[in-house]
C-alpha cells in the first residue's frame, strides 16, 4: 500500500541558498584541508570555473544565469547534460512509500528501528532508521549509504562491523536522525550479488543507468527522512564510504536538500575506480561520454563536501577536483566549504577520518541556510 503522494523528482532549478554553514570556517584542520598537498598534484585552487562548455567562468552570476535571452545557465546544461546520461529513472516522479515495521530495539541512548518499504513497483528493500529516544525538537537528518560488504545495513547501523563506519548509530549518539537504506545490488541484507542484480535491473529499465537506480532509492531514503516530524528537513546531510561515497556524490549534486556531504574513497575521478561497473555507469563513462566528476562538485556547490582520501580509490590526484570546485565555491562565499583530508592508509576509515565525519556534518548541519531571493 502506497501513500499517493507524488513528491518533486529533484530539487535543481532555481535561486541556490546563500551559505549559513554553522561553524566550518573555525574547525581546527580546515585549513589544512584547503591546502593543497606536495608533489605532482600540488595544483592551487582555481579563480575561475571551466568545464566542457567553451566557457570560462568568473562569477555566480555566468554560473546561474543564461547568457542568451531563452536559453539555459551553464548550471543547468551540466544538470541537464547528467541527467540525460542517467537515463529516465534519474527523474521519475517518486510516490512516498508506506513504512512496515520489521523491528525495533533500543541501544543505549538510541532507537533503532528496521523498516521495510516499495521503493519501485513490486521491488521492495529494507532500511533502518535511528534516532535519538528523547528529542525535544526537530533535529537534522542524515542518509547514510553503506560500503560494499556482506552485511549491508548492519555495518552503518552499528549492528556487526568495524566501528569507524557506524555512521548511522554514530549520528543517532550525537542527536540526529539516520536513515540507512540498503542498496540495490543486495537482494537481502546479507550477501551482495552485483551482476545478478544489475542484469535484471537492466533488463527492465534499459534506459537507465545502474547509477540511476542508486539516485532513485537515495532520493527516496531522502523523502522519508524529510517527512519525519523527528527531522528539521532544512538540515540535511549524507554520508558513505566506498560504494556509498559514490551514491552520496550524486545524491547531493543533484537534490539541493542535501546540505553536508561526506565522501570517503569513493573515487572522485572516473578513472579512479570501477565506475565503468554495470551496476553504476558502465562503459560509455569513459569511452564516449568524455565528462567527469568535477562538474558533480560544480553542482554541490556552495554546500558543504569533504572527501576523504586514503590513496586507494582517492588520493593526492584528488586534489586538483577540489581545487577546481572550489572557484564555483567562490562565486558564493570568500570562506568555501569544500576540504580534501588524506588519512594515507588505504581504504578503511581512520578513526581520525571517523571524527572528521563527525565534526563535519555536526557544524554543517547547526545552522540552515536562508534561500536567496
Amino acid at each position: 500500500m502506497m501513500i499517493h503522494r507524488l513528491l518533486p523528482t529533484l530539487l535543481l532549478i532555481g535561486a541556490l541558498p546563500v551559505p549559513a554553514w554553522g561553524q566550518i570556517s573555525s574547525l581546527p584542520w580546515l585549513k589544512e584541508a584547503q591546502t593543497p598537498p606536495a608533489g605532482e598534484f600540488a595544483v592551487p585552487a582555481s579563480d575561475h570555473w571551466q568545464a566542457n562548455l567553451d566557457l570560462v567562468i568568473r562569477t555566480r552570476r555566468q554560473w546561474e544565469k543564461p547568457t542568451v535571452r531563452g536559453a539555459i545557465s551553464p548550471r543547468q546544461i551540466i544538470q541537464r547534460r547528467w541527467l540525460e546520461y542517467l537515463g529516465p529513472l534519474a527523474v521519475q516522479a517518486r510516490p512516498l512509500p508506506e513504512l512496515e515495521i520489521l523491528s525495533r530495539v533500543e541501544v543505549g541512548t538510541v532507537e533503532r528501528t528496521l523498516v521495510k518499504y516499495e521503493v519501485l513497483p513490486g521491488d521492495y528493500v529494507e532500511a533502518y532508521i535511528l534516532k535519538p529516544k528523547e528529542i525535544k525538537k526537530p533535529v537534522p537528518g542524515i542518509v547514510v549509504l553503506h560500503s560494499t560488504v556482506e552485511n549491508s545495513i548492519d555495518l552503518p547501523a552499528g549492528i556487526e562491523g568495524r566501528s569507524e563506519e557506524f555512521h548511522g548509530l554514530g549520528a543517532a549518539q550525537r542527536a540526529m536522525v539516520a536513515i540507512v537504506p540498503r542498496n540495490y545490488l543486495w537482494p537481502t541484507n546479507h550477501g551482495i550479488e552485483a551482476k545478478e542484480m544489475a542484469e535484471q535491473f537492466l533488463e527492465k529499465y534499459p534506459e537507465s543507468k545502474g547509477m540511476a537506480r542508486m539516485l532513485y532509492d537515495a532520493l527516496v531514503a531522502t523523502d522519508i527522512l524529510a517527512a519525519m516530524p523527528e527531522v528539521d528537513a532544512s538540515r540535511l546531510g549524507c554520508v558513505g564510504h566506498s560504494l556509498g561515497a559514490k551514491e552520496v556524490l550524486y545524491l547531493a549534486a543533484f537534490d539541493q536538500r542535501i546540505k553536508a556531504t561526506v565522501f570517503s574513497e569513493g573515487g572522485i575521478g572516473t578513472r579512479f575506480s570501477n565506475w565503468d561497473a554495470p551496476w553504476y555507469l558502465g562503459d560509455t563513462i569513459n569511452e564516449s561520454f568524455y565528462h567527469d566528476h568535477d562538474e558533480l562538485l560544480a553542482l554541490i556547490a556552495p554546500r558543504p563536501f569533504l572527501l576523504i582520501a586514503g590513496e586507494s580509490a582517492d588520493g593526492d590526484r584528488s586534489w586538483p577536483y577540489i581545487a577546481k570546485a572550489m572557484a564555483v565555491y567562490r562565486f558564493y562565499t570568500s570562506k568555501p566549504a569544500i576540504a580534501f583530508y588524506n588519512h594515507r592508509t588505504g581504504h578503511p576509515l581512520t578513526p581520525e577520518a571517523e571524527r572528521r565525519s563527525y565534526q563535519w556534518l555536526t557544524e554543517a548541519l547547526r545552522h540552515t541556510s536562508t534561500p536567496s531571493k
